[in-house]
């Protein structure tokens, strides 16, 4: 199995965990569009990944939660590189509040990030996947597509939603050669953690540490962070498994913070 000569897309592909997948997949001998909201990140990112090869990367600006930009993004890379075998729908964010006081704006916009931008943008690589008679298209779930914590409302919504969507694609799909599957990932220490620490700590009355030592690792096997790297390995596993056989399909990647 490998990824060479594959073109990929990636939102929020110039940070995080989405700049880790790109990384491995261009490696791989990938062609990777860094699909972000800040184009010279993206830019940035795409340069460096292109100087490492042997695969090569390209910047794309795209808020996944307008089609228009979703769209004229998607079209950039089929007319740069012919067509999409793999998307990575990774652009998230989180909001932290008990449920009696999560501003209503805040709760739409998170789960347009999460849910719009993975419809979105599925639906825009979709007729390229059917046409090939071939793709992947993998969503960044989380423990919390199968678990609830407290303060994360929006956010377990939207990652369960992204299962439901993940599996209707499986079916749709299927017998036109496309693959969907969802990566969900325990705490990875990105600044979207990293933010959610104080925030935690005060809403919950704890201190920082409790927050790290009790919540974020204390249902973990050995109290370990997963990496990005964790979850690039099993975004590659998804990308380039060449069949059926795994598809509408979820994988933990958490230290046994959940087993379901």
């Amino acid at each position: 199995m490998n990824l060479n000569d594959k073109v990929c897309i990636v939102t929020g592909g110039a940070s995080g965990i989405g700049k880790r997948i790109a990384e491995r997949y261009v490696a791989d001998g990938a062609w990777v569009a860094i699909a972000d909201l800040k184009l010279e990140a993206a830019q940035a990112t795409a340069d460096e990944l292109t100087a490492k090869g042997p695969g090569k990367a390209m910047a794309v600006a795209m808020n996944v939660t307008d089609e228009k930009m979703v769209n004229d993004g998607v079209a950039a890379v089929v007319a740069a590189w012919g067509g999409v075998d793999v998307l990575v729908s990774n652009a998230g964010i989180q909001i932290v509040h008990p449920l009696q006081d999560f501003p209503f704006e805040d709760w739409k916009k998170l789960l347009s990030i999460h849910l719009d931008g993975a419809f979105l943008t599925s639906k825009a690589v979709l007729p390229h996947m059917y046409k090939a008679g071939s793709g992947s298209i993998i969503f960044m779930g989380s423990v919390h597509s199968k678990e609830a914590s407290e303060l994360k409302s929006a956010y377990v919504t939207a990652k369960h939603g992204l299962m439901g969507l993940s599996k209707v694609i499986a079916k749709e799909g299927g017998k036109k050669g496309v693959r969907s599957n969802v990566i969900c990932p325990g705490f990875v220490k990105t600044p979207l953690v990293e933010k959610q620490i104080p925030e935690q700590a005060r809403d919950l009355g704890i201190s920082e540490e409790e927050v790290v030592s009790k919540v974020m690792l204390g249902g973990t096997v050995d109290t370990e962070f997963t990496t990005v790297a964790d979850v690039a390995e099993i975004a590659w596993l998804f990308a380039a498994f060449p069949t059926n056989a795994l598809t509408g399909q979820s994988l933990n990647v958490s230290h046994g913070w959940s087993m379901t």
